[in-house]
């Protein structure tokens, strides 16, 4: 497919960072949000764009994607991250692989099998990878504890856009080589915030499927995370869907691109896609100035995997929700960030 070229440079992308939907300045921070990110790759076309979107706020000074931790089994998973990590110019990025996890292989196409499968015309990857044993990553878990120990006091954020199963392994873990903490201390000290994609507020009958994957997880989760949430919701994501047109339009395909790849694989075109994943990176990096936030209170998930929130003052559980004009003003952003050339493709 020939795609017209894109006009969305750098500097527009430092110019939407420091603006909000009115345009009103959000000011710059002295220090990169340092992130480590869970993921479900593969499973719905979200986690890749929310994955474009911490490359762009990296190439942009706003971010530092410490780790890509992936809640997604199988090989294929990592091999995409890899090959992500290479194109965008971030081939040292960490990845971390999961065992025994949630059965979700049949979930959905698996575009990130589909971009690592790939061929050239002389039958070669049509991408490059940076790592030769995609197998022999660490379990995502025990890489999160590793680069959590080595973190100043309070510095990281946690985004979590898939299952919960990687994060309670976290807190389950033992006093290490790496530190004298348990897991739930480690995490107490050294993060500052879990943003989280899960779970519905506005309508009972939704069973969100990240929370139905691992209700257990889940449960635990809002229960006893010892660090403040804030959960980009179900009925958010819906209301900000990234357009095909952009896809189709705003990017220059001389050379071949591994997200755009992925999204035309994942569901025939032209479709468009809801934001759930990349609402939570947004919020991770430039915090609340595009949503509304609710009061402090408390999340219970149900035996079903339903949720629900409770407002109570010496709660530290937050939604994010958002108006109509909000909502436009979030899509044209996420435009604006994804279809921006990496800046080492300039």
């Amino acid at each position: 497919m020939k795609r017209k070229r894109s006009i969305l440079f750098l500097p527009l992308l430092g110019a939407a960072i420091a603006c909000g939907p009115g345009g009103e300045s959000m000011g710059v921070t002295e220090e990169p949000v340092k992130i480590i990110f869970e993921t479900d790759l593969g499973n719905d076309i979200d986690d890749a764009l929310a994955l474009d979107m911490l490359y762009k706020y990296m190439d942009a000074g706003k971010a530092e994607l410490l780790a890509i931790c992936l809640n997604k089994e199988g090989r294929a998973p990592a091999e995409y991250a890899d090959i992500m990590n290479t194109w965008y110019g971030y081939p040292d990025v960490p990845i971390g692989i999961i065992h025994d996890g949630i059965d979700c292989e049949n979930d959905a196409v698996n575009y990130a099998k589909a971009v690592a499968e790939m061929k050239d015309e002389s039958g070669n990857p049509k991408y490059a990878r940076s790592l030769e044993d995609h197998d022999a990553l660490p379990e995502s878990h025990l890489l999160a504890r590793e680069i959590l120990s080595k973190q100043k006091d309070g510095s990281v954020t946690m985004v979590s856009v898939g299952f919960s199963t990687n994060l309670i392994r976290l807190l389950d873990t033992q006093p290490d080589e790496y530190s004298e903490l348990d897991g739930e201390d480690l995490v107490a000290r050294k993060v500052n915030l879990l943003v989280i994609m899960a779970g519905c507020f506005n309508d009972p009958g939704i069973h969100e499927y990240n929370v139905v994957k691992d209700i257990s997880a889940a449960k635990r989760i809002m229960r006893s995370w010892p660090t403040e949430v804030v959960v980009t919701p179900f009925e958010l994501g819906v209301r900000v869907c990234y357009p095909a047109s952009s896809i189709e339009n705003d990017f220059d395909m001389e050379q071949d691109h591994p997200m755009v790849d992925a999204y035309e694989a994942y569901m025939p075109m032209p479709y468009d896609r809801p934001m759930w994943d990349p609402s939570a990176v947004l919020y991770a990096v430039e915090r609340d100035k595009w949503f509304n936030v609710s009061p402090a209170g408390t999340i219970y998930v149900s035996d079903d995997g339903s949720t629900t929130f409770a407002e109570a003052s010496a709660g530290n559980r937050r939604y994010l929700y958002v108006d109509d004009i909000q909502a436009d003003a979030m899509k044209n952003h996420f435009v604006e960030l994804v279809s921006t050339k990496p800046l080492n493709k300039k």
